[in-house]
Parts: structure tokens; C-alpha cells; sequence
């Protein structure tokens, strides 16, 4: 069976957010303004991306 996976893009800039919301977008592998990850879905990435819902855009990818 194939692993789900999700895409994550960074939509908002990183400018006056906290210093753990920066490294958790880091964490996500995301760099400058509308850059793309894809990620395994798994609880820790769903946990990491709720976290900074606020900056970034999520769909799933099968």
C-alpha cells in the first residue's frame, strides 16, 4: 500500500513570527515564499503544520 503523502507550501512571510514557527517551517523543509514540500503524512508532520496553519497551505497528494 502507497504512503500518503502531503504538500505543504509556504504562503505568508516569516517576518515577525516566532522564532519556533520559523524553525518549524524550516523543520517542513520550506524556505522562501512559495516553496513546496512534499511530506509523509504522519501525525509529527500533521502536528508541525497545524501549528504554523496560519503560514502555509496544505493539500493531499495520493
Amino acid at each position: 500500500m502507497a504512503e500518503k503523502k502531503i504538500k505543504v507550501t509556504l504562503v505568508k512571510s516569516l517576518i515577525g513570527t516566532k522564532q519556533s514557527h520559523r524553525a518549524t517551517v524550516r523543520g517542513l523543509g520550506l524556505r522562501r515564499l512559495n516553496s513546496s514540500a512534499e511530506l509523509q503524512d504522519t501525525p509529527a508532520i500533521r502536528g508541525m503544520v497545524y501549528k504554523v496553519a496560519y503560514l502555509v497551505k496544505c493539500e493531499v497528494v495520493r
